[in-house]
């Protein structure tokens, strides 16, 4: 395969290539390489994504396609593999198993299996299988190393050396057993919590929005989980999210939210919700759509001590800095390069093979 540097420069092109697609309109710029080609087709796998999959509207598939825009510069790519020594000796082929949450969720295992060296055999998930094949295709054009180091697989995998997959808790249960015996990364549910102390502005709390709802709430950085102090006065909250109402326009939401406060109702859950949210209190990490749990806390240091003992199920903490190693509210479906799902080292998983 080519060289580091070659493949770094082909990913920094592919983030020119991605650029001309962006939530605030799709531009074309005749200066990207190999543009004419791809342009129109990659529109098109857009378009047949958002059509494909109720949940992947153009709003987020474009968000998803921006965030790698941005990921995808010289300067960050630099930033994230400066801590290695990038090399391969012998490529291996590492098989990708990736899920189907949001838009281009595996995209970050399909960048660091090639830009380490190694060769790719991935399997999507049905309700995400539109837009990489295009990419890889694409970056295929750029850099002609790259032919026959990606392939995409329907049936069941064979000939690999290494697996990183991701999937549920029960898929993992079933991903160990059949690549239990491979060298092997194998994700499974987490979620974002968010520790809040009532000092929030308002416009922390509707950045807040953002990490709760985008996706409609689908990811795994995505919020699903409150802490609040004892007598947090929820008004403020909801009236901070009564921006995110719209997502009432989407069917598959709102049938989520009817479906899930029906069955709370007759089960007799104390509910606060405000026609489009529910908040239940709840000691679990993982909510519905439609619903955020949360738990109360009187000390703050005590918490701090759970979320360290518990981490394994947590992907990400938002706060106002009061929490050691969390991020600002807003920024959760931000993630840099080197935000390693579960905090696992991907590349250096991968130089290991």
């Amino acid at each position: 395969m080519s060289n580091l540097n070659t493949r770094k420069a082909t990913f920094v092109t592919l983030g020119k290539f991605l650029s001309q697609f962006s939530k605030d309109g799709i531009t074309k710029d005749d200066t990207v390489p190999h543009n004419e080609p791809f342009f129109d087709a990659f529109k098109m796998q857009l378009e047949r994504a958002v059509e494909f999959n109720g949940w992947f509207t153009k709003d987020s598939v474009l968000f998803a396609v921006n965030s790698w825009t941005e990921a995808l510069t010289e300067t960050n790519i630099e930033k994230w593999l400066k801590p290695y020594d990038i090399t391969v000796d012998k490529p291996k082929t590492i098989a990708v198993i990736m899920a189907g949450n949001i838009p281009l969720v595996g995209f970050h295992d399909f960048l660091s299996v090639l830009i380490t060296g190694h060769e790719i055999l991935i399997k999507q998930s049905s309700n995400d299988k539109h837009l990489l094949p295009i990419l890889a295709k694409y970056i295929e054009a750029v850099n002609p190393a790259f032919k026959g180091k990606i392939t995409f697989s329907d049936g069941k995998l064979t000939d690999f050396d290494a697996v990183i997959a991701t999937g549920s808790n029960n898929s993992a249960k079933y991903f160990d057993y059949y690549f239990g015996k491979h060298p092997h990364i194998i994700r499974q549910n987490r979620n974002g919590v968010a520790v809040l102390t009532g000092d929030e502005t308002q416009e922390e709390l509707t950045a807040l929005g953002e990490d709760v709802f985008r996706y409609f709430g689908l990811g795994c950085r995505n919020v699903a989980k409150l802490y609040v102090p004892e007598n947090y006065d929820f008004d403020n909250l909801f009236k901070a999210l009564y921006s995110y109402s719209h997502l009432l326009d989407n069917k598959k939401y709102t049938n989520n939210y009817d479906y899930n406060k029906a069955v709370y109702l007759m089960s007799l859950y104390d509910l606060l919700e405000n026609g489009f949210l529910m908040l239940k209190e709840d000691v679990s990490y993982s909510s519905p759509i439609a619903t955020l749990f949360y738990e109360k806390y009187n000390d703050l240091e005590l918490l701090k001590t759970k979320l360290t003992l518990e981490k394994d199920q947590i992907q990400v903490v938002v706060s106002n800095g009061n929490v050691p190693n969390s991020i600002p509210f807003g920024q959760t479906q931000k993630p840099q390069l080197w935000d390693y799902a579960d905090g696992v080292d991907t590349i250096a998983f991968l130089l290991k093979q």
